[in-house]
């Protein structure tokens, strides 16, 4: 059973006294003793919550192993690094399909560095990467097909238009895992840098792994380099594992992200270390009108025991395309390091969504030049056919137990004059700042409320209000459904 913490009974105390108008040490019994009725029966009902709901990762469902295994050589594969395999891949997919009726079947990638372009995988599929197996991806264009943007977005993540279909795809399927014995998967996402940077490319870059409206999807043990974009992409999907991965990509390589979860929910991401050129991993959910129109939220996430490290963006971001809204987040047992930003939440007029009752604590810190940001002033639009008056509402975003040193700035909260942030709690922070501390908060149009922060945090964020601290405690326990993986 979960043990109150200081911060919740201070909140529970000022309850109290809210609600009676003294404190409770001084109060005449019979003047409390329906208010002490009430704060029993939230009470139970917050600590019913948080023993209904550890997180999506504390389901240690089994993978059984396939009844049928074929190997990639089987198709005439050449693993020399050279030689493509397109062809074998598909042919060999194409074969484990006709096992989806017995119980599936496990496709073997034996040690060997493997050349291919886009291949799309089947149900009831275990793609197992040997020790010493590498997936190499094509750095030639044409091994790449091209396909219609995804309707939550309008378009392609760097331009209007179509966009590469990533490495592996997989779309509306059931029960498909991608592990090994610490085996690779390789984007050689240089060539892809080089003319992203230099507006040469005709489409919008791949990813290296993206599920399309699929469920009970489980990655883990391999290492992920070198993505031409993104790494892991599941979108419109339920129950996915991200487990014990390296994810890694060059410091200079431009907008590469790690694991990406977009309008999917029920998502565990666990004992991952991961070091990118922007967002190590980030919660989407669409971009603008399309993602309004689309209407899928990110939702029931749960992140925890992951090592980021970000050069240019963050070590663990949401947004800023949030338009499906971003729900149910808990994030546990965080360690970020090098980063421009540690934790950022950010948004901007014409996203609409949302973003709300999310739950980061036991967080380590070092070397970030800004430890948590939340704005309402990033990112651009898909199109100049947004609602600038679609203005998203950020509430109930709770950091708890944080340290950090060598920090630049502890935060920048910046909020929407027109949709302000409210109740953000911050409890038990404690950064060690790198220069004069009395400018290490910045706050605009944004209400909190907080306790046992260090350097002290701007006045925004001190509230004592019944409202306020209630909000707090009932953020630390957000959440009330059982999971199923």
């Amino acid at each position: 059973m979960k043990r109150l913490r200081t911060f919740e009974f201070c909140v529970l105390i000022d309850w109290i006294w809210c609600a009676t108008g003294r404190h409770p040490t001084v109060v005449q019994p019979f003047l409390v003793v329906f208010s002490y009725f009430q704060f029993a029966l939230v009470l139970v009902l917050g600590f019913t919550s948080a023993l209904q709901y550890d997180g999506e990762c504390e389901n240690k469902k089994a993978l059984n192993p396939r009844p049928h295994s074929v190997s990639l050589l089987e198709f005439g594969a050449v693993g020399d690094g050279k030689t493509l395999n397109t062809v074998a891949f598909q042919n060999a997919v194409f074969y484990v399909k006709s096992f989806a009726d017995k119980g599936g079947a496990q496709l073997y990638v034996p040690p060997g560095r493997w050349l291919t372009g886009s291949f799309n995988l089947t149900s009831h599929l275990t793609l197992f990467l040997e020790t010493g197996a590498t997936i190499l991806g094509s750095q030639d264009y044409t091994h790449w097909e091209i396909e219609e943007p995804l309707p939550s977005y309008g378009r392609g993540i760097d331009f209007p238009g179509w966009r590469y279909r990533s490495l592996i795809n997989g779309d509306d399927l059931h029960d498909v895992v991608i592990t090994g014995g610490n085996g690779t998967i390789d984007g050689q996402g240089s060539v892809w840098w080089e003319q992203f940077s230099s507006h040469s490319l005709n489409y919008s870059r791949p990813h290296l792994v993206e599920f399309t409206r699929c469920d009970h999807i489980v990655i883990s043990n391999l290492t992920f380099l070198n993505s031409p974009a993104w790494n892991i992409h599941p979108t419109y999907c339920r129950y996915v594992k991200v487990q014990n991965l390296t994810v890694h990509a060059s410091p200079a390589s431009p907008y590469t992200s790690g694991i990406v979860p977009d309008s999917s929910e029920h998502v565990c991401i666990e004992n991952c270390n991961i070091s990118m050129g922007h967002d190590a991993i980030v919660l989407k959910s669409g971009w603008d009108e399309y993602g309004i129109a689309y209407g899928k939220p990110t939702k029931s996430v749960h992140i925890r025991a992951v090592n980021l490290q970000s050069s240019l963006g963050s070590g663990l971001a949401f947004g800023s395309e949030m338009s499906g809204g971003i729900l149910n987040v808990l994030v546990e047992r965080l360690h970020l390091s090098n980063s421009f930003v540690g934790i950022e939440l950010k948004t901007t007029r014409g996203r609409g969504g949302y973003m709300k009752d999310i739950v980061i604590s036991n967080v380590e810190m070092h070397n970030i030049h800004t430890a948590i940001q939340v704005t309402g002033q990033s990112g651009s639009h898909p199109d100049d056919k947004f609602d600038p008056d679609q203005v998203p509402f950020v509430k109930g975003i709770t950091f708890d137990n944080m340290v950090g040193s060598n920090i630049t700035f502890a935060g920048n909260f910046s909020g929407i004059y027109e949709s302000p942030f409210t109740s953000i709690c911050l409890s038990n922070v404690s950064f060690s700042m790198n220069w004069d501390s009395s400018s290490s908060w910045f706050c605009s149009d944004v209400k909190g409320f907080s306790q046992k922060v260090s350097p002290e945090p701007c006045s925004d964020l001190k509230e004592s209000s019944f409202n306020a601290s209630s909000s707090c405690f009932f953020s630390l326990y957000p959440y009330n459904y059982a999971t199923d993986f």
